[in-house]
């Protein structure tokens, strides 16, 4: 019987996106059964994958060499009592198998010995030389079989050093997949890789990421405060904050899909770093509080505030890492805040957070493709809901037009020029220009791709600019429900 897998393990094993094998699937280049492919499939697909790609090798390797230290093998590997578990679950399976083999062994010595018995039994003729005949076939099978010395196939190995390095997540009921890899709990693997699961203080303290294990095994790997009842307990319920997976695992769990499942929230975060993006911008890098992260989705706008200087500004930073935040500030005279990130602000300096605002979010689950057009500083929310699509490694295609201007400029140029030669699903078109004609913009963009209707179309940028872009689209007679825009 041949071995099967998730698209989510087959993606990491050959090195690829899952949205990779989504679109062979489609095109009928790769079988799926059920939602999992066959190992000689992938081989026969992928026959050249540089399989020492995979994560789990890399970080083998890394934790070989000498110079990486105990906080770095700490950093990269699950701790020794897990990894302990995951050999021991495989040992389990592997005992299993081999009281399997060993039934089937003993089927077939009792079948041989009984077509001898049959051979020499029967009067009939022709009984006696087809149960001969059988015996031979057996025989020759069996011989073929015991003398076969072909290597292992490498996905399957692959697959089980992958096994012990990290553990695949299922949340019900989404369907959603992702890995938890060294020492991360369910819950900051489910955030990394761009889910929106509920959680609060991430610290074990509220209990809003409690979540219903299904299937498989958790262990408590961080303090926690909060006490689950007993019926909880006997339901399955856990903290994702304070678990990590033993091995694979199947939970239930409420996710953030749309602006009103997020709260309000208050934090008072810290200047990490206010970083020159060029003469009239600034990058406003801050931390929140390790036990006091900011759950927003993607694209949203927060209130920030220093002393008697506020601005509402967009997020240009992925909620798959909560706790730094980054922001665009454009130089402006009358702006209280933006004179005090150009003039006064330092490393460690606090800045009360308010929000999150806004609906210039990602459709959950759109079939479509996306695409992005941004003017100037308008990339700032673009930027953070491209990575959030990378980190959910979506399938569909991605494309970036970038409208700039002098004296700002596309001052992220080579950040999109990486992401074009990481991925094979993203295109970015860099427009310079004097002035932002938007209709002009829309008409390039129509002329590139023949049906605008199949795509998600969000548009970030100054008020008329978005204005005059949204004007012309929607007189082309693009869906106002596959459209979003926000004035930045």
């Amino acid at each position: 019987m041949q071995q099967r897998l998730s698209l989510s393990r087959a993606a990491r094993l050959v090195g690829v996106a899952r949205g990779v094998l989504q679109q062979k699937i489609q095109m009928g280049q790769l079988r799926s059964f059920d939602g999992m492919v066959s190992v000689d499939d992938l081989m026969q697909l992928f026959p050249t994958a540089r399989l020492e790609r995979d994560i789990g090798f890399e970080r083998v390797a890394k934790i070989q060499d000498e110079s990486f230290g105990k906080r770095m093998r700490q950093h990269l590997l699950p701790s020794q009592e897990i990894l302990s578990q995951r050999l021991f679950e495989q040992s389990r399976e592997l005992g299993d198998l081999r009281a399997h083999l060993q039934r089937y062994h003993t089927l077939v010595v009792r079948l041989r010995e009984r077509l001898n018995e049959y051979e020499l039994g029967t009067r009939e003729v022709a009984a006696a030389a087809a149960a001969k005949d059988m015996g031979a076939f057996l025989d020759a099978e069996l011989e073929a079989v015991l003398g076969e010395s072909a290597a292992p196939n490498p996905l399957e190995v692959m697959d089980d050093m992958l096994r012990v390095m990290s553990a695949h997540v299922v949340v019900h009921p989404s369907r959603h997949e992702f890995f938890v890899d060294g020492a991360d709990t369910v819950l900051d693997a489910a955030l990394r890789s761009g889910l929106a699961v509920n959680y609060g203080c991430s610290n074990g303290n509220c209990g809003l990421c409690k979540a219903r294990v299904v299937s498989g095994q958790v262990q408590k790997v961080r303090h926690h405060d909060y006490v689950l009842s007993e019926a909880e307990k006997q339901q399955g319920y856990t903290l994702l904050c304070s678990n990590t997976a033993v091995g694979d695992l199947v939970i239930e769990a409420l996710e953030s899909l749309q602006p009103s499942d997020i709260p309000a929230q208050q934090i008072v975060g810290r200047v990490k770093a206010v970083q020159s993006l060029g003469d009239e911008l600034m990058l406003l890098h801050l931390q929140t509080p390790r036990t006091n992260r900011l759950r927003f989705l993607a694209g949203q706008n927060l209130t920030l505030t220093s002393g008697a200087a506020s601005a509402q500004l967009p997020i240009a930073s992925c909620p798959c890492d909560d706790r730094n935040l980054q922001f665009h500030v454009l130089r402006n005279a009358e702006d209280g805040f933006a004179h005090k990130v150009f003039d006064s602000l330092k490393v460690g300096d606090a800045i009360t957070l308010f929000g999150p605002w806004g609906d210039f979010v990602l459709r959950p689950d759109s079939p479509r493709s996306i695409l992005f057009i941004a003017f100037d500083t308008g990339f700032a929310p673009i930027k953070s809901l491209l990575e959030h699509a990378m980190a959910l490694e979506l399938s569909e295609k991605l494309y970036l037009y970038w409208l700039a201007t002098p004296p700002y400029g596309h001052y992220l140029a080579n950040l999109c020029r990486s992401w074009t030669d990481a991925l094979d699903n993203f295109t970015y078109v860099p427009i310079a220009a004097e002035h932002g004609d938007a209709s002009e913009l829309v008409r390039s963009v129509s002329a590139d791709h023949a049906d605008l209707n199949g795509f998600d179309i969000y548009v970030a940028g100054p008020d008329a600019f978005v204005n005059s872009a949204t004007m012309s689209l929607l007189e082309q007679g693009f869906p106002r429900n596959q459209l979003s825009a926000a004035i930045v």
